[in-house]
């Protein structure tokens, strides 16, 4: 699939990339990149490898730029889509299997229209297709935070406390996401092999600044979690603390009767009060005075 960089994307058949002055953009899968690599006339020295991603990275050849994009997927952060890259001055080559670099040069063909066309306001256009909806996905996990504390602070039983750590997890994957793509960003703002105009590295440092504001978002979200996850904590032993507290207060409540049980308990033969009529009603008097009197003192000092 190749696209010639006009006014807007032009797609076009491979031999009229040969004729062709403007810059273009490729689209091959590995395979079709190690039959016709050698017509893109590239000084490669570091081969873009599509088989083992881990990374997105930029890195620079003897007469040509190389990398890799390892793009989480927004829906499943765990999940990445993976290509390959090469370009020089004429134009770039994404070596992908998996169809995203497809999809995000299609949205660009839709919605892009040039006034001053080139290969650099391409790279822009295409970095920003990852970013897109970050904002809104930032939107998300504050408003779904905010929830929570809300929940928290209304002492609501429900709660998911392992969605805050998952909600943490994500932030930090697009956090090594972001220091990435800051990276490759600075490689071609670097312009080291004098591949791209200097007037347009303006837009990589446009980039790069969309960069900041997400990864200082993403930062303040994280602490976030961190304040979300240790109010959940103090939550949980301000919970403790209130059962421990009502036990406490059972206990000592009883503690008296229990006394008086294990008194009368006992099996003396001289006790006078196993022989007066009204000891009965007086135990059961004196218990309910001292319950009474317990339940009063607690309540007083806000123990209850």
């Amino acid at each position: 699939m190749f696209f010639l960089i006009k006014e807007v994307l032009e797609e076009v058949n491979k031999s009229a990339l040969n004729s062709a002055t403007e810059q273009y953009v490729a689209i091959l899968t590995t395979k079709e990149w190690e039959t016709d690599k050698e017509t893109f006339d590239m000084g490669i020295e570091i081969e873009p490898d599509s088989s083992e991603i881990f990374s997105t990275m930029a890195e620079v050849n003897y007469d040509s730029l190389t990398g890799t994009f390892s793009i989480p997927d927004r829906s499943n952060l765990s999940n990445d889509s993976t290509f390959a890259f090469a370009l020089d001055e004429k134009g770039i080559v994404f070596i992908d299997d998996s169809g995203e670099s497809e999809k995000y040069i299609r949205n660009i063909q839709k919605t892009r229209h040039w006034k001053l066309p080139s290969l650099e306001r391409f790279i822009y256009d295409f970095l920003d297709q990852i970013i897109k909806d970050d904002l809104r996905l930032m939107e998300k996990y504050e408003r779904e935070l905010d929830s929570m504390e809300q929940a928290i602070l209304s002492e609501e039983e429900n709660l998911n406390s392992g969605r805050v750590n998952d909600i943490r997890g994500d932030i930090r994957d697009l956090l090594i996401h972001y220091e990435q793509l800051a990276d490759m960003a600075q490689e071609f703002e670097e312009n080291e092999n004098c591949f791209f105009k200097t007037d347009n590295l303006r837009y990589f440092r446009l980039y790069l600044n969309r960069i900041a504001r997400l990864r200082d978002r993403s930062v303040s979200l994280r602490d976030y979690t961190m304040q979300i996850r240790d109010l959940y904590k103090a939550h949980l032993d301000i919970k403790q603390n209130r059962i421990m507290t009502i036990l406490t207060v059972v206990t000592t409540i009883f503690m008296p009767l229990t006394l008086i049980v294990g008194w009368y308990g006992m099996n003396f033969k001289y006790m006078p009060e196993l022989e007066y009529r009204y000891s009965y009603p007086i135990v059961f008097g004196v218990s309910i005075v001292i319950v009474v009197c317990s339940l009063l003192f607690f309540k007083k000092k806000k123990w209850l």
